[in-house]
C-alpha cells in the first residue's frame, strides 16, 4: 500500500528496481533493452506488468492471506506495451535456451545464441502454433510508466 500511497502523490506508476529479486536482476535488463528496441515512447524505466486479462487475486502467488493490495484497470495505447507469455518469459528468468521444438533444448548454447534465443517470448503466434507450448498461452505485458489519467478502475482489497 505504501507505494500506492505514492502513486497517488506523483500522479503515475512505475516499476522500482529495489523490488527486483537479485538473481531477476540481468533478464529485467534484458527486457528493458528489448523495450527500448520495441517501444518508441520507451524511455528507460523499470518495468511495470501488465496481465492483458484480470488475473484472479484470491488466488496463492499475489498477496500473502491478509494483505492489502491494489486492482487497477488501465488502459494504455498497444504501441507502449510489450507482449510476451507467461510462461515464455520464465525461460528467460531461469536463464535457459527458448526453443520451439523440443529436441532443441538439451543441446549446448552459447551466451549470445542463449540471448538471441529469449526473442522467441515475443512471436506469440508461433508461440501458440508451436507443439512445444501447446497453443494456450498466458499474456502478459510490460509498460515503463502509466499514468493517472490511464488508470479506469481502482479497487483496494485484502487477499484471502
Amino acid at each position: 500500500m505504501d507505494k500506492w500511497k505514492v502513486v497517488q502523490n506523483v500522479g503515475y506508476l512505475t516499476g522500482n528496481a529495489e523490488f527486483i529479486w537479485e538473481e531477476f536482476v540481468e533478464p529485467y535488463k534484458w527486457m528493458m533493452a528489448q523495450m527500448g528496441n520495441r517501444l518508441s515512447n520507451y524511455v528507460g524505466e523499470y518495468l511495470t506488468w501488465l496481465w492483458t486479462e484480470r488475473p484472479d487475486l484470491r488466488r496463492s502467488g499475489h498477496l500473502a492471506k491478509g494483505e492489502q493490495g491494489v486492482l487497477i484497470k488501465v488502459e494504455i495505447d498497444d504501441e507502449d506495451v510489450l507482449l510476451s507469455d507467461f510462461q515464455a518469459w520464465h525461460i528467460v528468468l531461469n536463464y535457459d535456451y527458448m526453443s520451439l521444438n523440443v529436441d532443441e533444448v538439451d543441446q549446448d548454447y552459447s551466451d549470445e545464441e542463449i540471448r538471441k534465443s529469449w526473442e522467441l517470448i515475443f512471436e506469440l503466434e508461433k508461440l501458440k502454433d508451436s507443439e512445444g507450448w501447446g497453443g494456450l498461452l498466458h499474456l502478459q505485458g510490460v509498460t515503463g510508466e502509466i499514468r493517472a489519467s490511464q488508470m479506469k478502475i481502482v479497487k483496494t482489497f485484502i487477499a484471502r
